[in-house]
């Protein structure tokens, strides 16, 4: 067993790693298995990852300090954060014609990380940027709470976000930021074309310079005592709103 802490734990993030092809090596409560966990261990084994089985200090030691491992942690294989992805000219070649990407620039907590990469994944988002050497990195606790989006949505590290954004914008894409003060609502805005949503961190909000590269700058209504929404949060409201645009501009069946 790897002396590095686990990299995934807990059954979903475990078995959705194992789906993608990135566990390298599997550790399982030792003794009897509930059904979820023999059917990891099971799956594990026809895919040919290795797999050890340890005591309950053991998964403890392995996951990290507060996770709930649920009997399972996994170490991944190395650069296995998502579809391979090395720069924005790689990504642009396999984007769709209307994309949906969303950047999150420079989340502190790795839950809300993990959080809004979950609700990428269900409002089918094309992509996920990240600037590099901010904010939260992508951990066990990020990768469990995303429940499996960690591991099958196309993840960028970007140096350079605001030129990552400004090459966005000349692609023909419209950049959209959300911020609490703005005055531009939500609903207000096309989402239905190729756009990309960009959400700043939980204290700061947007830096000033993703703020200049975005189109416009939307909010969303606030009708009761509270000022603005937990970055996850918001994040889920915006990209299903783009789902919902795009669902409704789909022209009707015979």
């Amino acid at each position: 067993m790897p002396a590095t802490e686990a990299d995934v734990a807990g059954l979903h993030a475990c078995a959705a790693a194992l789906e993608t092809g990135r566990l390298a090596q599997l550790l399982l409560l030792a003794g009897r298995l509930n059904k979820r966990q023999q059917a990891l261990l099971e799956a594990a084994e026809q895919a040919g990852v290795p797999v050890r089985r340890g005591d309950a200090t053991a998964l403890a030691v392995a996951a990290p300090a507060g996770l709930k491992h649920q009997g399972a942690a996994g170490w991944l294989q190395a650069d296995s954060a998502g579809p391979a992805l090395t720069d924005l000219e790689s990504l642009l070649p396999t984007l769709p014609d209307q994309p949906l990407l969303l950047v999150l620039d420079g989340l502190e907590d790795p839950r809300n990380l993990g959080a809004c990469l979950r609700s990428a994944d269900g409002a089918g988002v094309d992509a996920v940027l990240l600037p590099r050497g901010r904010g939260a990195p992508l951990t066990a606790v990020a990768r469990k709470t995303a429940a499996g989006a960690a591991e099958s949505l196309p993840l960028l590290t970007v140096p350079n976000l605001a030129q990552a954004l400004a090459t966005l914008r000349r692609h023909g894409l419209a950049v959209y930021g959300l911020a609490d003060e703005a005055d531009a609502s939500l609903y207000a805005a096309d989402l239905a074309r190729g756009c990309v949503v960009v959400l700043g961190n939980e204290g700061q909000g947007l830096r000033r310079l993703s703020r200049e590269h975005c189109d416009a700058v939307l909010s969303l209504p606030m009708l009761g005592s509270v000022s603005s929404l937990n970055v996850s949060v918001a994040t889920g409201v915006v990209l299903y709103e783009a789902r919902r645009q795009r669902l409704a501009a789909l022209p009707e069946g015979p």
